[in-house]
């Protein structure tokens, strides 16, 4: 029996290791994050991305041993994230966890990084735990910086994609936007802070497909127009209106993503829903989704802020569910840069 498993997580830029228990406790979960690095850059940069996980991931495992009091003679399992992501990020866990599986005798599995966030909400630690009898089915909006889509969850390895956007992804959008406007990188969660002392109402920008029968969402027309009120406005004006005009971004987004999550919902007659990614930890979509969720009776799980961005709990919490189930993985795993075609269902 699988009691404890050890999980790696590299699929972008954020090394993170974490010890998940067989009912989805989390032991322990460290991680590293490298913003710095990449900030000069303007984005993420696959070479550095993947020498800081190089230095960062036997310390992190380290220190993960440590903060759950626990040895190897403790674990029974290995998770990392070989599936989608950066190929050269997702070969530094690879190649480690193939190592250290091998040294230890210890099964090992590959786990698809999106699976990881449609699991996250049950999660459990002192703090949190999933609303009471949370299950499947339920509706998902997973939402980050490479990806943004709805899925029916079945059941594990049953995820249904209900659909996607057709262009840039939330988090990627908001990143450019953050560009626009000389806030930087990483542009998310920064444009949330500017956002909240800002009108959200100010500047009339598109809500695209928004009207559209459709699950299907788009963003490239938004950071288009967003692009064009920035040039006209001027460097000055710009910066004379930045909450505004982050509000005002922020909220169109929103707009979309719950509609179309409100869509998903009729469309499927499941009232249990999650939201989930990196991109969830957006302060007005969590409130926003809440009072929708309230309103129309949804039993709602958003994971806490550590289980929404890239964290190894999640890829955890996943592979210990296929480890019980006699799934594993041989040496041959190798990292892919896209989802297997068997992931996912249409």
């Amino acid at each position: 029996m699988i009691e404890n498993i050890l999980a790696f997580e590299t699929s972008c830029d954020d090394t993170s290791v974490a010890i998940i228990n067989r009912s989805g406790r989390v032991l322990s979960l460290v991680s590293s994050t490298k913003d710095l690095d990449h900030e000069p850059y303007g984005g993420i940069v696959p070479e550095i991305a993947s020498r800081n996980h190089s230095m960062s991931l036997l310390p992190l495992v380290e220190q993960a041993f440590l903060k759950a009091q626990l040895n190897w003679k403790d674990i029974q399992g290995l998770a990392v994230t070989n599936r989608p992501g950066l190929v050269g990020a997702l070969i530094v866990g690879v190649v480690t966890a193939k190592s250290l599986a091998m040294a230890y005798n210890l099964p090992m599995i590959g786990v698809n990084h999106l699976e990881g966030h449609l699991l996250a909400p049950f999660l459990r630690d002192d703090q949190y735990a999933p609303p009471f009898e949370f299950s499947e089915p339920y509706v998902a909006l997973a939402i980050s910086g490479g990806h943004t889509s709805l899925y029916l969850v079945s059941g594990l390895g049953r995820y249904q994609i209900l659909g996607s956007t057709k262009d840039d992804a939330v988090g990627e959008a908001f990143d450019k936007f953050a560009k626009m406007v000389g806030l930087g990188f990483p542009g998310g969660s920064k444009v949330d802070q500017m956002a909240q002392s800002g009108d959200p109402q100010k500047y009339q920008l598109p809500r695209s497909m928004i009207h559209e029968e459709t699950l299907d969402m788009s963003f490239s027309g938004l950071k288009s127009a967003a692009h064009r009120l920035v040039t006209e406005l001027g460097p000055q004006n710009v910066q004379e209106n930045l909450s505004d005009l982050c509000a005002s971004f922020q909220q169109a987004v929103i707009d979309v993503l719950l509609s179309k999550l409100e869509k998903a919902v009729i469309k499927t007659k499941i009232k249990n829903v999650v939201v989930t990614g990196g991109v969830s930890a957006n302060s007005a979509l969590r409130q926003q989704v809440e009072k929708v969720a309230q309103k129309k009776k949804w039993t709602l799980a958003i994971p806490p802020l550590r289980y929404c961005t890239d964290n190894a709990a999640m890829i955890g919490y996943a592979g210990i569910l296929h480890l019980e189930k006699g799934e594993k993985h041989g040496w041959d795993l190798g990292p892919s840069p896209q989802s297997w075609p068997e992931d996912f269902s249409r």
